[in-house]
Protein backbone atom coordinates (compact mmCIF):
# COMPACT_ATOMS: atom_id res chain seq x y z
CA UNK A 1 0.00 0.00 0.00
CA UNK A 2 1.39 3.36 -0.71
CA UNK A 3 2.23 5.50 1.78
CA UNK A 4 1.45 9.46 2.10
CA UNK A 5 3.74 12.02 3.45
CA UNK A 6 7.04 13.02 4.57
CA UNK A 7 9.57 16.19 3.91
CA UNK A 8 7.18 18.70 2.53
CA UNK A 9 8.37 21.15 -0.35
CA UNK A 10 7.01 24.75 0.06
CA UNK A 11 5.45 26.52 -3.11
CA UNK A 12 4.27 29.59 -1.70
CA UNK A 13 2.38 31.46 -5.00
CA UNK A 14 -0.70 31.08 -6.29
CA UNK A 15 -1.78 29.77 -9.87
CA UNK A 16 1.44 27.15 -10.29
CA UNK A 17 0.39 25.91 -13.61
CA UNK A 18 1.16 22.72 -15.29
CA UNK A 19 3.94 23.94 -18.03
CA UNK A 20 5.86 25.38 -14.44
CA UNK A 21 5.16 21.62 -13.09
CA UNK A 22 6.83 19.64 -16.12
CA UNK A 23 7.36 21.75 -18.85
CA UNK A 24 5.64 21.12 -22.26
CA UNK A 25 8.67 20.29 -24.21
CA UNK A 26 9.36 17.06 -22.28
CA UNK A 27 5.47 15.58 -23.22
CA UNK A 28 7.30 13.56 -25.92
CA UNK A 29 9.33 11.34 -23.53
CA UNK A 30 8.00 7.65 -23.69
CA UNK A 31 7.91 6.74 -19.48
CA UNK A 32 6.91 8.77 -16.90
CA UNK A 33 10.21 7.82 -15.34
CA UNK A 34 11.96 9.43 -18.23
CA UNK A 35 9.94 12.79 -16.60
CA UNK A 36 12.01 12.51 -13.47
CA UNK A 37 14.50 15.07 -13.76
CA UNK A 38 12.80 17.66 -15.22
CA UNK A 39 10.55 18.30 -11.96
CA UNK A 40 9.28 22.14 -11.84
CA UNK A 41 11.91 22.74 -13.83
CA UNK A 42 10.06 26.27 -15.07
CA UNK A 43 9.09 27.20 -11.93
CA UNK A 44 10.58 30.82 -11.01
CA UNK A 45 10.50 31.52 -7.11
CA UNK A 46 12.81 33.51 -4.83
CA UNK A 47 15.23 30.99 -3.59
CA UNK A 48 13.95 28.02 -5.14
CA UNK A 49 15.97 25.48 -6.62
CA UNK A 50 14.27 22.66 -8.59
CA UNK A 51 17.13 20.50 -8.52
CA UNK A 52 18.11 21.31 -4.86
CA UNK A 53 18.38 18.69 -2.16
CA UNK A 54 14.48 20.05 -0.51
CA UNK A 55 12.78 18.83 -4.20
CA UNK A 56 14.70 16.26 -4.09
CA UNK A 57 13.38 15.17 -0.88
CA UNK A 58 9.64 16.11 -1.06
CA UNK A 59 7.11 13.72 -0.72
CA UNK A 60 4.60 16.36 0.21
CA UNK A 61 3.61 20.07 -2.23
CA UNK A 62 2.44 22.45 0.25
CA UNK A 63 0.75 25.47 -2.00
CA UNK A 64 -1.61 28.12 -2.86
CA UNK A 65 -4.92 28.51 -4.96
CA UNK A 66 -5.40 27.12 -7.99
CA UNK A 67 -2.31 24.58 -7.83
CA UNK A 68 -2.63 22.84 -11.11
CA UNK A 69 -4.18 25.54 -13.21
CA UNK A 70 -2.74 25.78 -17.14
CA UNK A 71 -3.41 22.66 -19.61
CA UNK A 72 -4.45 19.68 -18.82
CA UNK A 73 -2.40 16.82 -18.99
CA UNK A 74 -1.69 13.66 -16.42
CA UNK A 75 2.03 14.52 -17.45
CA UNK A 76 1.91 16.79 -14.19
CA UNK A 77 0.92 14.39 -11.70
CA UNK A 78 3.14 11.74 -13.10
CA UNK A 79 6.25 13.89 -12.22
CA UNK A 80 5.20 13.84 -8.65
CA UNK A 81 4.48 10.43 -8.47
CA UNK A 82 8.38 9.05 -10.07
CA UNK A 83 10.08 11.78 -7.92
CA UNK A 84 8.17 10.27 -4.92
CA UNK A 85 5.74 12.57 -4.08
CA UNK A 86 1.96 11.81 -3.10
CA UNK A 87 0.37 14.43 -1.82
CA UNK A 88 -0.26 18.40 -2.69
CA UNK A 89 -1.72 20.35 -0.09
CA UNK A 90 -3.43 23.69 -1.49
CA UNK A 91 -6.24 26.26 -0.81
CA UNK A 92 -7.50 25.24 -4.36
CA UNK A 93 -6.92 23.02 -7.35
CA UNK A 94 -7.69 23.47 -11.30
CA UNK A 95 -10.22 21.16 -11.52
CA UNK A 96 -8.79 18.32 -14.67
CA UNK A 97 -5.48 18.56 -12.03
CA UNK A 98 -7.23 17.34 -9.33
CA UNK A 99 -9.09 14.62 -10.87
CA UNK A 100 -5.59 13.38 -12.37
CA UNK A 101 -3.75 13.42 -9.52
CA UNK A 102 -6.84 11.06 -7.54
CA UNK A 103 -7.07 8.89 -10.92
CA UNK A 104 -3.29 8.05 -10.07
CA UNK A 105 -4.00 7.59 -6.45
CA UNK A 106 -2.30 10.53 -5.18
CA UNK A 107 -3.77 13.02 -2.33
CA UNK A 108 -4.88 16.06 -3.50
CA UNK A 109 -5.72 17.53 -0.23
CA UNK A 110 -7.24 21.54 0.22
CA UNK A 111 -6.95 23.67 2.90
CA UNK A 112 -9.03 26.74 3.89
CA UNK A 113 -6.20 29.93 3.75
CA UNK A 114 -6.11 30.46 7.69
CA UNK A 115 -4.94 26.68 7.69
CA UNK A 116 -2.43 27.09 5.14
CA UNK A 117 -0.93 30.41 6.72
CA UNK A 118 -0.49 27.99 9.91
CA UNK A 119 1.47 24.97 7.94
CA UNK A 120 3.31 27.74 5.43
CA UNK A 121 4.83 29.12 9.09
CA UNK A 122 6.78 25.86 8.97
CA UNK A 123 8.33 26.37 5.83
CA UNK A 124 11.85 27.72 6.73
CA UNK A 125 12.01 24.28 8.97
CA UNK A 126 14.35 22.48 6.99
CA UNK A 127 13.05 19.41 9.20
CA UNK A 128 9.39 20.04 8.30
CA UNK A 129 7.62 17.05 7.55
CA UNK A 130 3.60 16.19 7.11
CA UNK A 131 2.32 13.04 7.83
CA UNK A 132 -1.30 12.04 6.08
CA UNK A 133 -3.81 9.18 7.08
CA UNK A 134 -5.91 9.34 4.28
CA UNK A 135 -8.72 6.88 5.88
CA UNK A 136 -8.78 9.40 9.01
CA UNK A 137 -8.91 12.31 6.85
CA UNK A 138 -6.04 14.09 8.84
CA UNK A 139 -2.94 15.32 7.93
CA UNK A 140 -0.37 16.30 10.59
CA UNK A 141 2.94 18.72 10.64
CA UNK A 142 5.69 18.39 12.42
CA UNK A 143 8.63 20.70 12.65
CA UNK A 144 10.92 23.30 14.59
CA UNK A 145 9.92 21.62 17.78
CA UNK A 146 6.32 21.96 17.13
CA UNK A 147 3.59 19.25 15.82
CA UNK A 148 -0.27 20.47 14.57
CA UNK A 149 -2.83 18.35 12.74
CA UNK A 150 -5.94 19.77 10.19
CA UNK A 151 -8.96 17.68 8.65
CA UNK A 152 -9.75 17.44 5.72
CA UNK A 153 -11.85 15.97 3.34
CA UNK A 154 -12.33 13.73 0.23
CA UNK A 155 -15.20 12.42 -1.50
CA UNK A 156 -15.82 9.13 -0.95
CA UNK A 157 -14.87 7.94 -3.87
CA UNK A 158 -11.72 10.25 -4.18
CA UNK A 159 -10.88 8.51 -1.19
CA UNK A 160 -11.52 4.70 -2.91
CA UNK A 161 -9.41 6.18 -6.10
CA UNK A 162 -7.03 6.61 -3.70
CA UNK A 163 -6.82 4.16 -1.15
CA UNK A 164 -6.73 1.71 -4.36
CA UNK A 165 -3.86 3.18 -6.08
CA UNK A 166 -5.53 4.96 -8.72
CA UNK A 167 -8.25 4.69 -11.50
CA UNK A 168 -6.71 1.26 -12.90
CA UNK A 169 -6.52 -0.27 -9.46
CA UNK A 170 -9.76 0.95 -8.74
CA UNK A 171 -11.58 -0.63 -12.10
CA UNK A 172 -9.75 -4.06 -11.20
CA UNK A 173 -10.98 -4.76 -7.88
CA UNK A 174 -14.30 -3.20 -8.55
CA UNK A 175 -15.38 -4.04 -11.98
Amino acid sequence: MKTFGGPALFLDRSDINTDEIIPAKYLTEITKEDLKPYILEDLKLPGFDPKGPRTKSARVVVSRANFGCGSSREHAPWVFEVNGITAVIAESFARIFRQNMFNCGMAAIELPKADLDQIFSHADDADTAIGIDIEAQSLTVSGGGKQKTFSFSLSPFDKALVLAGGWVDYADKNY
